[in-house]
């Protein structure tokens, strides 16, 4: 539900974001193991081309949907592929999802101007 004072969606805690991140990484290293013998270059590209797509379609990953998150504009909106492209690229460069802002948000998500958002 947003907040009502400024409109924008609650961000999401920090553990169901992990919980999020390791199901998705388990799913690609998963599929890597299977087909490139789980090179780690192989792993990355398979978390970044699967979150990207899941998060320019529906706005989640499966790691997302099974921790009840989406992926949102401030303004509760989806994300969209060009937004979904610019945050997943910043996730997968690791030291801009580990820099947060003062509303809990990492610095992927303020790039690509989105918030990742508690769906139930």
């Amino acid at each position: 539900m947003p907040n009502a004072a400024t409109s924008a969606p609650p961000v999401a805690s920090m553990g169901r974001r992990l919980v999020a991140l390791f199901v998705d990484w388990g799913i690609a290293t998963a599929i890597s193991a299977g087909f490139f013998q789980n090179h780690p270059m192989a792993t990355l590209a398979i978390f970044a081309l699967m979150t990207w797509l899941m998060l320019s379609t529906l706005s989640a990953t499966i790691g997302h949907a099974i921790a009840g998150l989406a992926v949102r504009t401030p303004g509760g909106g989806f994300a969209g592929p060009l937004r979904a492209l610019v945050r997943t690229v910043g996730l997968c460069l690791v030291i801009p999802a580990v820099v947060w802002g003062p509303d809990g948000r990492g610095l992927h998500d303020m790039w690509a101007g989105t918030v990742i958002t508690r769906v139930r």
